[in-house]
């Protein structure tokens, strides 16, 4: 996407970011062979119902991958500090590098990261002004594909007629049961999870403040905005155009904003 892979080597990080994809794939490959495929087979579901679900898989694979390769927004050993700028920016006692205000030392990463939320094991990465519009995503189609999974593992036994053809696949006939209270169970804690994580996150934006100040309680009035709601979220997201904060696939520009307008640390 035309920036550069940012990689952490964590083994926690990766045992965390692999339970998520491990969760992904037995979603992704088990609810179309038992739910949408023999419905769909049957007339039970349109093909839009098939669609919408990979294309929530992918938004979904998209997003978490990009956000843990992607650059959260390390600092360069030796940044250029504009001179009208220099009065912002202030020397991180843990590297002994000069650094905007607003920013973060990383101690598990070992650098500091501008507009820094917080380090997330589950992407194996810190969230910071240059991925966190692709972790926002991630919250958002993430609870979206556990609900649509939730809803197909209700209709299956509670609203859709039941099946005239046994699955070809032994395996999964004998087991349909199990292999769907499985998918239940993880959509349930997973949504629980991330519905939690999200309204929090859309409270940080709405409020203009991070994860990491909101814990220090160092800025003033973090309950009230400081600035229209648009103009955080297109700052996050890197442009005005609301139809592309939903799209991963594509490279974020971040917007010019005056340093005075910020809340500093």
């Amino acid at each position: 996407m035309g920036q550069q892979i940012h990689f952490v080597v964590d083994p926690q990080g990766w045992c965390c970011m692999g339970l998520l994809i491990l969760i992904w794939l037995y979603n992704t490959v088990f609810i179309p062979k038992v739910i949408l495929f023999p419905h769909y087979e049957e007339g039970n579901i349109s093909i839009m119902a098939v669609l919408c679900y990979y294309f929530c898989s992918l938004f979904c694979i998209g997003s978490l991958l990009r956000a843990s390769v992607a650059d959260p927004g390390k600092l360069p050993e030796n940044p250029k500090i504009p001179i009208t700028e220099r009065e912002y920016w202030e020397l991180c006692n843990k590297c002994n590098m000069m650094r905007p205000k607003r920013s973060h030392h990383c101690s598990r990463c070992g650098h500091c990261v501008r507009r820094m939320d917080h380090h997330c094991p589950w992407i194996n990465n810190c969230v910071g002004e240059d991925n966190h519009w692709l972790f926002l995503q991630l919250c958002f189609y993430t609870q979206i594909l556990s609900s649509y999974t939730l809803i197909l593992d209700f209709c299956h036994y509670y609203y859709f007629l039941p099946l005239r053809k046994e699955n070809w696949d032994v395996f999964i006939f004998r087991h349909e049961l199990a292999l769907l209270r499985i998918s239940a169970f993880m959509g349930l804690i997973i949504l629980g999870g991330i519905s939690r994580l999200f309204y929090s996150q859309l409270m940080g934006i709405f409020t203009d403040t991070t994860s990491i100040e909101k814990m220090s309680n160092c800025c003033e009035d973090i309950s009230r905005p400081r600035k229209p709601w648009q103009q955080t979220f297109s700052e996050v997201f890197g442009t005005h155009w609301k139809i592309l904060w939903f799209i991963p696939f594509r490279q974020r520009q971040p917007l010019r904003v005056p340093y005075h307008f910020a809340n500093h640390v």
